[in-house]
């Protein structure tokens, strides 16, 4: 039995912080709304050819919003032959809806095992650095919100 190389890439979507909040058509960022960019990417830069030959492996999950202008996304796996493709298709991403985005690749690895542990390692960082920040305003309600976050990386299975 031959088993398929997959890649998974640990991704952040940074939101504008200037955009329009009290527009009619607020964009929430959803699985369906950031699969649906990047494979519009895909076909924009890679032509109908370029997107059938990617989507047979792709998958992609979001994980959960962390601050209003940062959400977390996680498990972009394609096969090893066709990441360069869908990551080159990530970073041409320039909005979702009409709210301009970013993208920041954190850990590009061969297991999910070693994805999940990236992600925790820098989510835990993350929220250290924000416990700092905000000092005597943080709150338990915070505290176990990212609790509950860091807990959907744990238990992320193939």
């Amino acid at each position: 039995m031959v088993g398929f190389k997959n890649r998974y890439m640990v991704m952040e979507i940074f939101l504008d912080p200037n955009r329009d909040l009290v527009a009619d058509d607020p964009i929430i960022i959803t699985q369906f709304n950031v699969s649906k960019a990047i494979k519009d990417s895909l076909l924009e830069n890679f032509g109908e050819c370029g997107l059938a030959s990617s989507l047979g492996s792709f998958q992609g999950e979001c994980m959960f919003q962390a601050r209003e202008s940062h959400y977390k996304t996680m498990h972009h796996q394609s096969l090893k032959e066709e990441y360069q493709k869908v990551w080159s298709a990530i970073t041409m991403v320039t909005s979702i809806g009409k709210c301009p985005v970013l993208f920041n690749l954190l850990d590009l690895s061969g297991s999910i095992k070693a994805c999940k542990n990236a992600a925790l390692k820098c989510d835990e960082l993350k929220f250290e650095q924000y416990k700092l920040v905000v000092g005597a305003s943080f709150t338990a309600k915070v505290n176990q919100h990212m609790q509950n976050c860091l807990e959907k990386i744990r238990t992320l299975e193939h």
